[in-house]
């Protein structure tokens, strides 16, 4: 269905320069499933979630030209690569132990929490590892935390994964480089298969192991972190960062250190911890956070190998990181409004 309706629009705009939208798509739902009976045994709000998902790729790849960034025309699925299905509205229910899907029947769960507040959608996955699972979007009340008044910068780095402008240093875990051997293991032993074979099915099962393992351990890593530091802040600062413009040709050394700390997952668990509970994040222009004094506000060049920073003015000393993380809790105060703004040389000379 999804490689249908995207052709739908492809053709469209080609022989006749018209742009369908998702409601005339969905319109043409009722005639498809005369033609072809099998398509009854899918739930009609299964079908309408694919039109909708032809709607948002369309929607970025717009975006992605007003941009000028590279399009990235959407794309026809192959039979693996269309891995969930999302009931929208209705058409499922919650049973004690098991979940009751609509044309499927009741499919046995493990329930590892209780769901909360109102269902909203219902979103059936399948992972890589053949590994299955069931999401639950709720509608449910805003718990906020008691208020705090403490405010913190955060500075994202390599060696430290974060430092905190309280001078806390929070090691890098490098999940990546821990599995790497295992990786690269896995990947040997699947290129030995010809492509299409069962034995390179099951090679590629153990590579998406692996990948799932890393993937697990970061996004666990990160949620505790960002629950620690909700938890214990007020107000939370960090830098506006441009992932994809660090992994450029100035930055080849650090391209695979810098994709294995998935600082952006982090920021925006950060966020919506943050507003869930009640406290003020802000993301800050992380430019010359690292070269400007935190003291007196001199700037100078630093090379990615100098780790230490000594202002020539003020002679003050300590971590870059630190002193990046104290620059960018400054910013996150004055964007707050709770430091007025001013220019270095006022704040140097005390005028």
């Amino acid at each position: 269905m999804y490689n249908h309706l995207l052709e739908m629009r492809k053709q469209s705009w080609e022989l006749e320069k018209k742009s369908l939208s998702i409601y005339d798509q969905m319109r043409t739902f009722p005639c498809l499933k005369q033609r072809v009976p099998e398509l009854n045994i899918v739930y009609s709000q299964v079908f309408q979630d694919v039109a909708r998902r032809i709607e948002f790729a369309y929607q970025a790849f717009f975006r992605r030209i007003k941009r000028g960034e590279k399009p990235g025309y959407p794309r026809f699925h192959g039979r693996g690569r269309y891995t969930s299905f999302t009931y929208t509205q209705k058409g499922f229910k919650v049973e004690g132990t098991s979940v009751s899907l609509s044309k499927i029947g009741k499919v046995c769960t493990v329930i590892h929490r209780p769901t909360e507040g109102k269902i909203k959608t219902c979103t059936v996955k399948k992972t890589a590892t053949g590994k299955w699972f069931v999401s639950f979007s709720c509608e449910i009340e805003k718990s906020t935390l008691p208020p705090l008044e403490n405010f913190v910068g955060i500075d994202a780095g390599v060696i430290s994964f974060v430092t905190l402008s309280d001078g806390t240093h929070v090691a890098n875990p490098r999940f990546f480089k821990s599995e790497e051997k295992a990786l690269a293991r896995a990947q040997r032993g699947m290129s030995k298969h010809e492509k299409g074979t069962r034995d390179r099915r099951r090679k590629r099962k153990a590579v998406a192991r692996v990948h799932e393992r890393i993937a697990n351990k970061r996004k666990d890593f990160a949620h505790k972190l960002s629950h620690k530091i909700v938890k214990e802040f007020g107000g939370i600062a960090v830098e506006d960062l441009n992932i994809n413009n660090m992994q450029q040709d100035n930055f080849t050394c650090l391209n695979k250190s810098i994709a294995d700390a998935a600082w952006n997952s982090f920021s925006n668990m950060l966020a919506y911890k943050a507003e869930c509970a009640g406290r003020t994040f802000v993301r800050v222009n992380p430019a010359y956070t690292s070269q400007t004094c935190s003291r007196c506000g001199y700037r100078q060049k630093l090379k990615l190998s100098n780790r230490h920073y000594k202002c020539p003015c003020c002679e003050l000393s300590l971590d870059r990181d630190e002193n990046a993380a104290l620059n960018i809790l400054s910013l996150g105060l004055q964007a707050v409004g709770l430091k007025p703004l001013e220019a270095p040389w006022q704040k140097a000379t005390g005028e």
